[in-house]
């Protein structure tokens, strides 16, 4: 028999014998599929759900509302992977208790079930604002399938009736364009200057911004609301905001943001701050448990996009069975728009210092916007709009820091053109009948 390892901060010196990973969501499913592949693998592993359907791609939850995917698509494994693998699928049920002095948890439907390492991946919530009439019917979130479902049936009963969409981030955005492509009439109220400010420069804030008035829907930046309205049976009518202005709504999404999901670890006396504090092997304060995905933190850090989950779930995969690694470490991730028509990519610092090199091209004829930031020649942030071929290209060079003082004069136009300038900085720009885009800005 093994020895009891668990207070060691490096991988098990052999296979674990149960292994409860509680979430059944895209990091949960990822953390098993690694697993089963591994020699080292837990010897026994039980997965729990809350959700009644096993694993499905929420990556994908906004072509589904867009009616652009059908249901099935989004199914990552199907019962019967579960069962051919020898996982332990325990859909339904909401675990309400850690014991961690008997190492077991206890679910809402009363099953008991032991561990030797817990893995929480518990995912995250839709972040509520502090309004008046959030309990409204109508006013739903957009987070999981029956989300997708509720607005999907909102815009079937409501036909070309009114919706709201509070948030112009990446997930109201891409609700907003779902539910007009079903029909409705649809205004997206983004608190600050300018859509996804996170993400994108003003210029291409403001193309993204013309682009999706052209197609119907009703964008107010710097909408701040107030209060949600009602008729008497208590079903939302409207969006109040702060200037008084009212927005009927039949509908009313609210998408401003996730809250990590960690009060199953807190309870458990876990360390938590925002969400479960868990080291580079993605461990919390517990030897014996770890957290994964949205509802870990690491080093002052929470997560929303799938890229540094990933990473996340390989480290945590070779740790849990029993091969070495350095541990998980921040890297920059990029963002693309799940709308179609729309081609966005940005990646890195959105605003520049002084000591930045800024390079642009914009051809609004076109619509196609390039800006570039480059500290002492590195790549440090771009924002690509329109013609996004580039970007991960881009995103590449930024990654691994490269010098590109070579190939500056071509930067801007891609890697075709900017390559040859790295590998033989005495070499031309390949095409030298071409006008540089900073001098196309400049005619």
């Amino acid at each position: 028999m093994c020895p009891d390892d668990s207070i060691r901060p490096q991988a098990a010196a052999c296979p674990i014998d149960h292994l409860v990973i509680v979430g059944n969501g895209m990091a949960g499913q990822r953390l098993v599929e690694g697993l089963v592949r591994r020699d080292g693998a837990p010897r026994r592993i039980t997965l729990i759900g809350e959700e009644p359907c096993p694993a499905y791609n929420r990556i994908l939850l906004s072509p589904l509302l867009a009616g652009e995917m059908e249901r099935e698509a989004l199914t990552l494994r199907d019962a019967d992977w579960y069962a051919a693998h020898g996982v332990e699928l325990v859909l339904g049920e909401r675990v309400e208790v850690i014991d961690r002095q008997a190492r077991r948890v206890i679910t809402d439907a009363g099953r008991e079930l032991g561990y030797d390492r817990l893995v929480l991946a518990t995912g995250s919530r839709p972040a509520m604002p502090p309004i008046p009439g959030l309990e409204l019917d109508g006013v739903h979130a957009f987070r999981d399938l029956d989300d997708a479902a509720a607005l999907v049936d909102c815009s079937r009963a409501r036909g070309d009736g009114r919706a709201v969409v509070i948030g112009g981030g990446l997930l109201g955005l891409e609700a907003a364009e779902g539910l007009r492509k079903r029909g409705m009439r649809v205004s997206v109220v983004q608190r600050d200057a300018r859509l996804m400010n996170r993400q994108l420069d003003a210029t291409a804030a403001g193309l993204l911004e013309d682009e999706l008035a052209s197609r119907g829907l009703e964008i107010i930046t710097g909408g701040r609301l107030d209060r949600l309205e009602a008729d008497d049976d208590g079903h939302v009518t409207g969006a109040r905001l702060a200037d008084g202005r009212l927005l009927p709504a039949d509908c009313l999404v609210v998408a401003i943001g996730i809250a990590p999901n960690a009060e199953l670890g807190r309870t458990a006396g876990l360390e938590v701050d925002r969400a479960v504090v868990v080291d580079a092997h993605l461990t919390s304060s517990d030897p014996a448990i770890h957290a994964l995905g949205e509802c870990c933190q690491f080093e002052g850090s929470t997560y929303g996009l799938v890229e540094p989950i990933w990473r996340q779930v390989e480290v945590l995969t070779a740790h849990l069975a029993g091969e070495s690694s350095d541990g998980y470490v921040e890297a920059p991730t990029a963002t693309k728009l799940k709308v179609s028509g729309v081609s966005l990519y940005a990646f890195g610092s959105i605003e520049a210092d002084d000591d930045h090199e800024v390079l642009t091209y914009h051809d609004p004829d076109h619509g196609d916007y390039r800006r570039l930031l480059l500290r002492d020649g590195r790549l440090e942030g771009a924002v690509l709009y329109g013609d996004t071929a580039a970007g991960p290209w881009y995103f590449e060079q930024s990654l691994a820091g490269r010098d590109l003082s070579a190939c500056r004069q071509a930067l801007l136009f891609g890697a075709s053109d900017a390559t040859p300038l790295l590998d033989d900085p005495t070499s031309t720009t390949p095409n030298p009948t071409m006008k540089s885009p900073l001098q196309e800005e400049a005619a």
